[in-house]
């Protein structure tokens, strides 16, 4: 055999290091993106001493916010449809709670009229959701 004849090896290892730099990227974009991705219907809730109750199942959320719309998680619904829409959703589960949120700058016969019209949709249970009061 002659001095030419070289034995070449195989590099068996992956090099991981653009894959590490790659991830790092992505884990950074999706830290900063997170909270903007975050929707909901901004309502300023009251202060009220109350504990929080740990939820069984993704319960649906009635939310008023001060300009009087309202939302059945993130869709706005009339109030004129929403006695029939709660209906529809409610014939389809076996749970019959909704939990409620009002702004506290609505007036009290606008979020009455509100729950008037939960309670004959057929909900049996209705959690109000307010914020816990700051202890001082």
């Amino acid at each position: 055999m002659s001095s030419n004849n070289k034995d070449f090896s195989l590099l068996s290892e992956i090099n991981v290091t653009p894959l590490v730099d790659v991830m790092l990227v992505l884990l950074i974009i999706f830290m900063v993106t997170a909270p903007l991705v975050q929707q909901g219907v901004n309502v300023d809730l009251p202060q009220a001493k109350t504990k929080n109750l740990p939820a069984k199942e993704e319960h649906l959320t009635l939310s008023l916010t001060k300009d009087k719309k309202i939302f059945l998680n993130n869709i706005e619904i009339d109030l004129s449809h929403l006695k029939e829409k709660l209906r529809q959703i409610f014939n389809q589960r076996a749970d019959r709670d909704l939990f409620f949120r009002a702004d506290k700058s609505l007036p009290y016969g606008f979020v009455i009229k509100v729950i008037a019209e939960i309670k004959e949709a057929g909900i049996q249970r209705l959690g109000i959701v307010t914020v816990p009061l700051e202890e001082k």
